[in-house]
Parts: C-alpha cells; structure tokens; sequence
C-alpha cells in the first residue's frame, strides 16, 4: 500500500475523528485547547465543519488524546466509537452498499477522502476474503497501534452493519506485540485476535461477503458513489495545486459552499495569498466554487430524479429561484431545460 507524500502536510481530514476523540474522552468545552495542543488549532476550531487537519496535525492530536487518557487501551474505545456513519459520504456509500463486498471496496477505495493516513487492501484468497491494513510511515510509533485498532474496529463494525450481527466467524491478525491490556481485546473484538504477526490482517469468511445489505437503497447507493467518485477524482488529478485543494474542501463541505475565509483558513493562509496562489493558477476562488457546484448540479440532473428545488436545497441555495439564475449562467440553458436534452 502506497501513501502520498503530501499526506503528512496537504489539509484534508475532517474535524469529525477529532471530536470523536474529545466525546469519547468525556472533555468539556473548556479542556479542547488541550486536545488541540501542538496542533496550530485551537479548541473552537474543533467545533467548526469548514476546517481540515493535515497528517501531522491529526497525529499530534491523537498523541495528546492518548496523554489526557492515560491509559494505553484509549484505541479500543475510541475505535468503537467510530461507526460507518462518522465517514460521511464514504459511510453513506458503505450503508447503502448492496452486499457486504461492496461495502469493504467502497471503504477500500474512498477511505482516501476521509483518512488518508490509513489505507486498505481487499482480495479474495482460497475460503477467504482477506483485508490488509496499512499506516502511513508518517504516523509514530506512539499512535500506530490506536490506527490499527480504530481502522479494524471501523472494519468490523462495517461488517457487523451489513450482516446484522458481530463477525465472530472472522480473524485478526496484528504486527504488533501482544499489549499490557491484551486481555480487553476479547470484549472488543468479536472475532479471534493474535499478535505479533507478519502483516495486519483481517479474514472473512468468503461465504458471507455476498451477503445481501438489508439497508441497500439502490438509488442512494448510486448518488454516493458518485459524489464519491468526484471527490476522488479532483483528489487524485490536482493533488498539489492550490485550486485543486480548494475544490476538494468544498466537496468535502456538507453544503459546498464555504465562504473565501474559511476555505482559506483552512488552508492556513490569508485570504489575500490564497487569490493570489489562484490567480497564478489562471483562476480565482469564485471560478472554482461554480466549477464545482456546476458538476454537482449536473450529475444530480443526470442521474437522479431530484427536484430542481430539491437539488438547490442540498447546493444550499436557499431559493431555487437563485440556483435556476446560477444554473443559466453555468450553461446558458434552464435546469429543466439541460435535463432533457441530456436524459
């Protein structure tokens, strides 16, 4: 498995595994500061939903949830708190998977999007499925075993959603020796655990990995991927440039419309530096975001049967009126207008 340079330095992990930490931890509003520490974050800046953690900002946060914990075991609550659902538009993708394979190769594939310091492999080999599990070289030895744990745990809990029950049938095997707390593994884990492995490794019984999810809705299955897709493409094509960087942050966004502040915020410059790293690009900031609600509108008018109004909605057009004047402008023609020449 292979990871970015860029992984430990380029803005792209949402604050959500952060405030997982500060819940899980039982922090009040007053001791985020500390859980930030070192970060260049503060405490409110935990709370805000436009801002991105780099590698190295994630680590140092999670080093300093294991100090406020004080106890080596903190990865294994904290990695049960981590549900499909906490990886946003990767955990829509992986609830409305149609079978259980599916659902590990939506996490195979898109986990870049949400956690780029971890990393998974997915082949079927003999009788079984086979999951293998990797770090970036940029997290330390500190917090490598809470990534594992959490990045298992996040693993087990995708496959306990899809076969409405724990994987007791599966094997874990981890790299690292046996922990001092190793005995707390048995209730976490609902499957057969052992240490000091060649590889971190996952089996599943290739019996079950057709399962069939309960929870399969084939018209949301469709709309995450491709969100998906999006958000890994502008990743993948543009990794380093400033606009490139721009686009993925207001992809990530719930509602793709982050102000020129906050985007440049979370990229630790100034709004002034961040329109001139643009301009130098050929672009600016407004160029941008039209760009990408502009590729969100037409997918959502080529493959779904939304509403005109409910597509603005979820653009965070508080009056289609408003979002019918942007589309004309984009494409020259009305929303209804661009759906049925293209449907």
């Amino acid at each position: 498995m292979e990871f970015s340079d860029s992984t430990m330095t380029v803005a792209g992990i949402p604050m959500t595994y952060s405030r997982v930490a500060a819940r899980a931890l039982g922090l009040s509003e007053r001791q985020l500061d500390g859980l930030m520490a070192g970060s260049g974050m503060s405490g409110r800046d935990l709370l805000r939903d436009d801002l991105y953690l780099n590698g190295r900002q994630q680590v140092q946060i999670l080093s300093n949830a294991l100090d406020i914990a004080g106890d080596e075991s903190f990865g294994l609550f904290y990695g049960q708190q981590i549900t499909p659902s906490t990886h946003g538009p990767m955990g829509f993708l992986v609830n409305s998977s149609p079978t259980l394979l599916e659902a590990l190769e939506g996490f195979r594939d898109y986990l870049p999007l949400r956690m780029n310091l971890t990393a998974v492999s997915v082949r079927k080999k003999d009788d079984w499925l086979e999951c293998r599990l990797g770090v970036s070289p940029g997290v330390t030895q500190k917090v490598y075993r809470l990534f594992i744990e959490t990045l298992s745990l996040g693993l087990l809990a995708i496959a306990e959603s899809i076969l409405g029950r724990p994987l007791s049938e599966g094997r874990l095997w981890l790299s690292y020796e046996a922990p001092a707390y190793k005995d707390q593994y048995q209730t976490a884990y609902p499957c057969a655990v052992s240490f000091s492995a060649s590889e971190n490794l996952l089996r599943i019984p290739a019996a079950l990995v057709n399962t069939v999810n309960a929870s399969s809705d084939s018209r949301n299955y469709e709309q995450a991927l491709d969100q998906c897709r999006q958000l890994l493409q502008q990743m993948t094509t543009d990794r380093h440039s400033v606009a490139g960087q721009v686009r993925r942050l207001l992809l990530s966004s719930p509602n793709h419309q982050l102000v020129e502040a906050s985007v440049a915020a979370a990229l630790f410059v100034s709004k002034r530096t961040l329109a001139r790293r643009l301009e130098q690009e050929g672009t600016g900031f407004r160029i941008v975001r039209d760009q990408v609600l502009s590729s969100l509108a037409e997918g959502y008018l080529q493959n779904t049967q939304l509403s005109v109004d409910v597509i603005a909605t979820l653009l965070n057009y508080h009056d289609s009126s408003n979002f019918r004047r942007a589309f004309k402008r984009w494409h020259g023609m009305s929303p209804d207008t661009f759906r049925k020449r293209v449907n």
